[in-house]
Formats: C-alpha cells, sequence, structure tokens
C-alpha cells in the first residue's frame, strides 16, 4: 500500500465555533491546535494546511487552574536597552485586548515554522459572545463536555 500525500483538491476545510466560557486555556488551546492543524483527520499531510477554521467566542471568560490568572507573565521587549516589560494574565483578561491570551496560547502549541503562522489564520479569536461570521454557518464544538477537566469552576 502506497503512502497516502493530500493535494489542495483533497482539502475539506469546516467552521468549528467553540464557546470559550469556563473551559481551561491550555486544553482548549490544545484542542484548538489539533483542529488547525488537522490532525485529528485521517487524511492529515504534514507539510499541508489541512485543517479547520476555528472560531472561538467568550475568550475573556477562559479559565486557568492554580494561581496562573495572578502569578503567570506574558513578556516582551521595546526594542530599547533594558527594555523587557510584563503584565500578568488578569490584568490582560481584564484589559482592552483579552482574547491575545487565547490567540498566544494556540500559537505556542503549533511548531515554529512558516506552516504554523499560515494556519495561525484560520483561527478568530472574540473576547465577546458575538461574531461575524455566521454566514459560514460554522458546526459548535463542545470542549466542556469531551472530559470533565476541560471546565473550572
Amino acid at each position: 500500500m502506497k503512502t497516502f500525500s493530500a493535494t489542495p483538491a483533497d482539502i475539506d476545510k469546516k467552521w468549528i465555533l467553540i464557546d470559550a466560557e469556563g473551559v481551561v486555556l491550555g486544553r482548549l488551546a490544545s484542542i484548538v491546535a489539533m483542529r488547525l492543524r488537522g490532525k485529528h483527520k485521517p487524511s492529515f499531510t504534514p507539510h499541508m494546511d489541512m485543517g479547520d477554521n476555528v472560531i472561538i467566542i467568550n475568550a475573556d471568560k477562559v479559565q486557568m487552574t492554580g494561581k496562573k490568572r495572578a502569578e503567570k507573565k506574558y513578556y516582551w521587549h521595546t526594542g530599547h536597552p533594558g527594555g523587557i516589560k510584563h503584565r500578568t494574565a488578569a490584568q490582560i483578561l481584564e484589559g482592552a485586548h483579552p482574547e491575545r491570551v487565547v490567540t498566544a496560547a494556540v500559537k505556542r502549541m503549533l511548531p515554529g515554522n512558516k506552516l504554523s503562522r499560515q494556519v495561525m489564520t484560520n483561527l478568530r479569536v472574540y473576547a465577546g459572545a458575538a461574531h461575524p461570521h455566521e454566514a459560514q454557518a460554522p458546526v459548535v464544538l463542545d470542549v466542556k463536555s469531551m472530559n470533565s477537566k476541560n471546565t473550572r469552576v
């Protein structure tokens, strides 16, 4: 039997909607990264963008275990000497762009290459419940019911 290698004609992309309210961040990011990459499909080909388009809503209501909300730090550098800065996860989630926490978690679960940067364009994250992708008729993926550990009260 020959090894199957997908061509662009074989790729079938779907739209998936995930509600992040009450879901643990790392578990959500792991599932989303797998869906974006296409590893859930039997026709997975490592060098092709096989994954689905994923819409995440309620990113501001994502949960973290332990003391991560208060103690997890996101670093960046301004480019000037001594210009390293940081914010905690709580500061970002309560700030103007809470969806950046989810985006960063998903991005860090993908390999650091050209393909994963292309795959990240298939991710849309929204802080609230509204999204402009109703025309694509996304299928709802219930991450909460997949495993009891996926939620945090």
